[in-house]
């Protein structure tokens, strides 16, 4: 069989790469030793910059079609404002659904349903827990202006942790984060949610299956 025949690429965003990574291990094999999926992630940082991912996404897509790969975008619109679908319609290529990947772990009803209870909350997520100093306190500059919480962070009124997995001290830091915002803690366990449905759903589609017990053992 060719290498790269029927093979698939999914780009992603860099904070779903440990996700991923497990339900690719939970794939099936093409001659019996290659992952029928690779993962293409681009910086998580692009979030600090919005506009900036559909044009990193379209040249994921067009590199992984010149090379006969079919794709599958694990982005959600990411504060693009409609920009990367219109990319993903030019391609036709589809992608995770939901606005940003807080909807699509918690699940687009549950999702605002917290919304709508509370619209001051600050969501973490796994990657965001384990990278909060690079991606938040560094990237604002509150680690050399730490007057600067009260600035960005004054409108909050909670931290809600949307955690996939169960790895030993990420509940611990993620309550230490709201601490130090001065907010209210909350913990929703969500696993992978709509990541991995979608995702399996759309593999499903091309005639593949993930092996679910496996997929959903992140740590």
């Amino acid at each position: 069989m060719n290498a790269t025949a029927g093979r698939i690429r999914i780009v992603a965003c860099g904070a779903l790469a440990h996700e991923l990574s497990a339900l690719r291990r939970s794939c099936p094999t093409i001659d019996g030793n290659e992952s029928v999926f690779e993962i293409s992630c681009l910086p998580p940082e692009l979030h600090n910059t919005p506009d900036a991912i559909p044009a990193a996404v379209e040249a994921q897509i067009i590199e992984a079609k010149a090379a006969g790969e079919r794709v599958f975008v694990a982005y959600a619109d990411c504060g693009t404002g409609g920009l990367l679908d219109a990319v993903l319609v030019k391609h036709q290529v589809d992608r995770l659904p939901g606005a940003h990947c807080y909807e699509f772990y918690a699940g687009s009803e549950a999702f605002a349903k917290m919304a709508d209870e509370e619209p001051g909350t600050f969501y973490l997520t796994d990657f965001l827990v384990r990278h909060f100093e690079r991606l938040v306190v560094q990237s604002l500059g509150i680690d050399r202006h730490p007057e600067l919480i009260n600035d960005y962070f004054r409108h909050y009124r909670r931290v809600v942790y949307l955690r996939q997995s169960d790895k030993a001290g990420d509940s611990e830091q993620a309550k230490e984060i709201a601490t130090r915002l001065g907010l209210h803690y909350e913990e929703v366990v969500t696993g992978l949610g709509d990541l991995a449905q979608a995702t399996q759903q759309w593999l499903k589609q091309r005639g593949l299956q993930l092996v679910t017990e496996t997929a959903e053992a992140v740590v």
